[in-house]
């Protein structure tokens, strides 16, 4: 799977660089990747979950969210947003 971009998730990590490491493991991971639909997904990350559109991705324990699309045809993961869980739980990344 090949995934665009990684800017937010390192423009993400100079604000919280405690989230360094378990974000680039989770790039890392999802690289690796391919599959062809959700399930397959899950089988690989089993917290993701589909949202509006967004498969979202529990990081680090649970402190943090990928908000992503995802083109299994293509081959394509679109970060959209990281964020804490906090920022998660406030709904806002949706409106974006």
């Amino acid at each position: 799977m090949r995934v665009i971009s990684k800017k937010p998730i390192r423009e993400f990590w100079q604000c919280h660089p405690e989230s360094k490491s378990a974000l680039e493991e989770w790039f890392y991971k999802v690289s690796q990747l391919s599959i062809n639909n959700f399930l397959e997904l899950r089988n690989n990350f089993n917290t993701a979950d589909y949202v509006d559109g967004y498969t979202v991705f529990d990081v680090g324990g649970n402190k943090y969210r990928i908000a992503a699309v995802v083109h299994y045809d293509k081959q394509r993961l679109y970060v959209r947003q990281v964020m804490t869980h906090a920022e998660y739980d406030r709904n806002n990344w949706r409106k974006r």
